[in-house]
């Protein structure tokens, strides 16, 4: 089908084209959003603190180092950072075992620190958003120790606690009899069949309370009782305390997994086992709770008392759009303003395919009561996105495609440090070489996550110039002489260039800041879409998502605002599209 801008309400594959009332808008009558929310257009930049850039030499990346790094981050067109947990902890879970959540952890530098780079970001127009662990602290926490320490102390039910039931009670698993210990009355083992996240029983015993503490994640983390009130208002409080310093928001982190099921009942068992060697289960009893949402509504108010638009990003992995539309709060949009939406970079089934994007971008757009989607293809949790999308042929094209659906589309834009020059994953070949404690516990079938964190590769000089010791916390992947921010820049058609190119297009151009999407039927291999915004010049977005060369007859003039590949020509109404490649242009 021809790209007709002119027939965009005829082309649609779905009504790709909301309004903040939910009413459809055809290009004709597409309206300014005359909303200029910063986040609403912001590209969030994830920083994992310890292998961004390190300042002293220790080899461990700090807050003096993300400062050193300001300046390349106002040029990437970064409008806010993400920081990956900084508060002190003692690093059993690099940072997601938080100690203390009022403080900054040594190795990363001092809240003179933080506030320095604070203030060097605003200069340069770049937020700050904190990494919130809401679910759980560390079991070194002045508030677990004090709990373990007795069952009658002032925080005895701050956190999940439970006797534990008998070996021999109906309905006890083979998995929970391999967790028996000897309490006040006897042998007990753990009160269901719940896992750890690292593997395990998600059930800890203490002897000195003679019971069983509640954990999802590592054994060091243990779970929270939300349904404590004493609990929410000390993790609000500590909030208040990062708000107060200026912080633009919060990412909150497994913030799905807060409640559980108060009866304690046991999940069901599917087959097989999962990397862990442990029972495959349904986790319906212990993560997306109906509470949860109460919990986020207060949230949201108290946030909202604070000026500049502070916001609330989820770590929302779910089943379905509807269920992501909840996390927004459906209708009222009272929840978070941002709940990731991962179904285009990690859904169930994702794939490299223009079917697969059009869909999740579609539902997006149609499916969120107007709420602002939230686009993310990488992170510090998964492989990145070139390995999971590319074939080992096209990369840096597909990824290009990716940088073009993260930047052009209708949605915030979410990335992590590395994929703008198209870092690598580097998973350790030897278990005695893991870091991550998952890919302790389940290697060989889970290598845990250090292949997706490895340093920053700004120079092809030593360490990448991420660190002046050869010795760092996890190695340099060894592609980094020519993946690397310095031979990048500058670079006729490197993929950093490509970035600043879409990054400068987003923010300079009034239908990619501001136009409505409309998605548009252009054949199986590609992808297409127009943002239209009254005032302004129609942007048509087109990409290739197919290894041979394709043509697309394209009616109306159309002027080049940006191609990824030197072979794309718009010659005799039609554009010609090498592999995987993405073209970007103003249309009349």
């Amino acid at each position: 089908m021809k790209l007709n801008w002119k027939r965009a309400a005829v082309a649609l594959v779905v009504v790709a084209s909301m309004g903040a009332s939910g009413q459809s808008i055809t290009p004709k009558n597409a309206v300014p959003r005359k909303d200029e929310t910063w986040w609403k257009h912001a590209l969030i930049y994830e920083i994992y603190p310890r292998s961004f850039q390190d300042s002293n030499g220790d080899g461990v990346g700090d807050l003096n180092g993300i400062t050193q790094r300001l300046d390349y981050l106002q040029k990437l067109g970064v409008d806010a950072i993400w920081i990956a947990p900084m508060y002190p902890s003692p690093q059993v879970d690099f940072g997601y075992d938080v100690s203390d959540y009022e403080n900054v952890d040594p190795q990363y530098g001092t809240l003179k620190d933080f506030d320095r780079l604070e203030h060097e970001a605003e200069k340069r127009h770049i937020r700050i958003v904190l990494d919130m662990v809401l679910n759980h602290t560390s079991d070194k926490h002045a508030w677990f120790v004090q709990s373990a320490s007795s069952q009658t102390n002032a925080k005895a039910d701050w956190y999940v606690w439970n006797d534990g039931v008998s070996p021999g009670d109906v309905g006890v698993t083979a998995f929970q009899k391999r967790y028996v210990h000897t309490g006040p009355k006897g042998d007990v083992v753990p009160p269901n069949n719940w896992e750890s996240y690292f593997g395990g029983s998600a059930w800890e015993w203490v002897p000195a309370r003679g019971q069983f503490y509640y954990h999802k994640f590592y054994k060091q983390q243990p779970d929270l009782n939300w349904r404590n009130p004493a609990v929410e208002r000390a993790m609000f409080a500590a909030m208040r305390f990062w708000l107060d310093r200026g912080v633009a928001g919060f990412r909150l982190d497994a913030i799905t997994t807060l409640y559980e099921d108060p009866q304690l009942r046991s999940e069901k068992e599917l087959d097989g086992t999962n990397a862990q060697g442990d029972p495959r289960l349904v986790d319906d009893k212990t993560s997306n709770l109906p509470e949860e949402h109460d919990v986020i509504r207060r949230m949201r108010q108290m946030v909202e008392k604070y000026p500049g638009n502070r916001v609330l990003i989820g770590e929302t992995y779910l089943g379905n759009t509807h269920q992501l539309d909840e996390w927004y709060g459906g209708a009222k949009q009272d929840e978070l303003q941002l709940p990731m939406d991962m179904f285009l970079g990690f859904g169930p089934g994702v794939k490299l395919s223009a079917e697969y994007f059009r869909r999740y971008i579609s539902e997006a757009a149609t499916e969120l009561h107007g709420g602002q989607p939230l686009f993310v293809f990488d992170n510090h949790d998964n492989r990145r996105s070139i390995d999971r999308f590319g074939g080992g042929v096209h990369d840096i094209a597909i990824a290009k495609i990716l940088a073009t659906i993260l930047l052009t589309t209708r949605a915030t834009a979410l990335t992590y440090y590395g994929a703008e020059i198209g870092m690598r994953t580097n998973t350790p070949t030897r278990k005695e070489d893991v870091k991550d404690p998952i890919g302790i516990t389940g290697w060989p079938k889970e290598k845990g996550r250090d292949g997706e964190r490895t340093p920053m590769q700004w120079t092809p000089g030593p360490q990448a110039g991420f660190s002046t010791n050869a010795q760092m916390w996890l190695p340099v992947a060894p592609d980094y002489t020519t993946v690397n921010v310095q031979t990048e820049s500058g670079e006729p058609g490197s993929l950093l260039e490509w970035n600043e190119k879409l990054t400068a297009l987003r923010r300079s151009n009034a239908a990619l800041h501001d136009g409505e999407l409309t998605m548009l039927d252009a054949g199986t291999n590609v992808l297409a879409y127009v943002r239209r915004v009254a005032g302004a010049q129609p942007v048509m977005v087109v990409m290739n998502i197919n290894a041979a060369e394709t043509t697309v007859p394209v009616n109306g003039t159309a002027k080049t605002l940006a191609a990824s590949d030197a072979g794309v020509r718009v010659e005799n109404g039609k554009v010609v599209l090498p592999a995987y490649a993405s073209w970007v242009a103003e249309v009349r």
